[in-house]
């Protein structure tokens, strides 16, 4: 077939054909409409499966924030305990040390003590004691003892050995007017040691004895659960 000039210039000089276009495919019911998928690496999830942020609301008002260890610490203050008895002698211990102004030279381990006072040129006075501190009955008994000759006085009563009675007296009095446990074994401490001091102002001379150590004599016998304690 012969192509001639004018078939070319045909050619050139026709229009051009509209673009064909592609009719969108219907959507049916319930289908999603198609989202962009970005190139994600390993382990990332795609924007399409990724589901949209919930809308954060915010309320117009809080409620009031209770922290559980106030409530609990409210709770246990509110509830009274009973008082122990290693409180009791904490508390009569402060209270005599205070009421009569004396400074605790040494605690000791032993049940004895000792008290003394220090005089200044200024008139000033200085009231000293050495004991054990007070955790149980004996202990506390020989505290108050030694705060009784404080307390009574030193030279009020003559001989020493009734000093020595009155200070046992105001121990034993203070133990029963603070509710702390006179036991058989306090009374019979108390009886030894007056026993021991009336023997030692005889050997000194002593002629005439007061009538209040009469009692005290002759050397007390051990209690019972006294003597069984210490044969164990």
């Amino acid at each position: 077939m012969t192509t001639t000039l004018w078939d070319l210039l045909g050619k050139i000089l026709r229009p051009a054909e509209p673009p064909t276009t592609i009719a969108p495919r219907a959507r049916t019911a319930g289908s999603a409409p198609p989202c962009f998928q970005e190139p994600v690496g390993r382990g990332f999830p795609t924007r399409a499966a990724m589901p949209d942020p919930a809308p954060i609301v915010i309320p117009s008002s809080l409620p009031a924030f209770q922290s559980p260890i106030q409530n609990s610490q409210s709770n246990v203050s509110s509830t009274p305990h009973p008082t122990s008895m290693e409180s009791r002698y904490e508390a009569v211990t402060r209270l005599m040390l205070e009421r009569y102004s004396i400074r605790v030279r040494k605690w000791r381990t032993s049940m004895s003590g000792v008290a003394w006072c220090l005089s200044y040129r200024d008139g000033s006075v200085k009231r000293l004691i050495e004991a054990p501190r007070p955790r149980g009955p004996m202990s506390a008994a020989v505290f108050l003892h030694e705060i009784g000759h404080h307390a009574i006085g030193f030279n009020v009563y003559k001989p020493r050995c009734l000093e020595e009675y009155h200070a046992w007296r105001w121990s034993l009095e203070a133990m029963e007017e603070h509710g702390l446990n006179i036991t058989d074994q306090v009374r019979y401490r108390m009886h030894l040691s007056l026993w021991y001091a009336v023997a030692k102002a005889r050997r000194r001379g002593l002629k005439a004895l007061p009538p209040e150590l009469e009692p005290f004599t002759e050397r007390p016998r051990r209690p019972r659960r006294i003597a069984a304690t210490k044969a164990r």
